[in-house]
């Protein structure tokens, strides 16, 4: 494996990417962890399952009502196809 050698300028990159990517982990995981928290709080005060509230977040946020409610549809035929519907 070759040897690499960094500048004062690449190492000083470096530390600050390291220093600011840390703390922008570290933000992201503290976020979600609030996010968690806030979904289960509502979900217990509605009587819902916490899945259930986060699907909807993540279905909202993408956009993707239209796409969810087309794999449904396709995954409906196939249960009654195979004849495992109510």
């Amino acid at each position: 494996m070759p040897s690499r050698s960094f500048s004062s300028e690449d190492i000083a990159k470096l530390k600050k990417l390291f220093t600011e990517g840390s703390r922008v982990l570290r933000e992201m995981e503290d976020l979600k962890e609030g996010l968690k928290e806030t979904v289960k709080a509502i979900a217990e005060e509605m009587d819902m399952k916490p899945a259930t509230l986060n699907k909807a977040l993540k279905i909202a946020h993408k956009n993707a009502l239209q796409q969810e409610q087309s794999a449904f549809a396709e995954l409906e035929e196939v249960l009654e196809a195979a004849g495992h519907t109510l």
